[in-house]
Formats: structure tokens, sequence, C-alpha cells
């Protein structure tokens, strides 16, 4: 499940910089986890509290927004609504669609006392 694997890495991520800025307890992370990023955001939701136990994210309010993706067509330029990395153009019918975004994972923001 490399979903705890990447909890533990935002964990430490956030308090190693919680840490430099010589804050205290951090009391909530917010993600971004695109559509197409790979990850289960529930299970990430689950091993969070886990991953978090013991440090100074414990109790932390994990907040995730799920951007959905958006791909455009390299042949018409249409931009559209993607569920997968293999699309079809919405407009045209041409599978040259590259994605523009959803694959997001990364920290947006977190908050410490």
């Amino acid at each position: 499940m490399h979903e705890m694997s990447i909890a533990m890495s935002v964990i430490e991520a956030v308090v190693d910089k919680a840490r430099e800025e010589g804050g205290g307890k951090i009391t909530g992370i917010d993600l971004v986890v695109g559509r197409l990023a790979g990850v289960e955001v529930e299970s990430l939701k689950f091993c969070f509290g886990a991953a978090a136990r013991d440090t100074l994210a414990e109790g932390a309010e994990l907040v995730i927004e799920e951007p959905e993706g958006r791909g455009r067509c390299e042949a018409c330029g249409a931009e559209f609504p993607v569920t997968s990395f293999y699309a079809k153009c919405s407009s045209c019918g041409q599978f040259r669609v590259k994605i523009e975004s959803g694959q997001e994972l990364a920290v947006r923001s977190f908050t410490i006392e």
C-alpha cells in the first residue's frame, strides 16, 4: 500500500518544516491529490492517522482537495475533463490528448500553533 509511504512522507516534510519555522503542534494539513495521481484518497486518510502518531502532526485535521483530470487535444486544441490517461477528444475524436492536470500530489498548506 503506497498510501502509507505517501502519508509518512507528507508527515515528515511538514514536521521538518514546522521545526524549521520554530512552530509547535501541527493542527491542520491541506493536500492536493489529483484524481489521476494514482492515490486512493480513502486509504491515504486511513494511513494518515497512523503515520502522524507520536509526531507534531498527531491529531491534525487532514483536508484533501481532489481536482479532476483535464486534457487538451493536440489535434484541435479542445480542453475537457478526462478520467484516464487514455482519453478521446470530446470534440474531434482524436486520441492525441495531453493531460494538463489531475496528476497533482502536493502539500498545499499546513497550520501550526
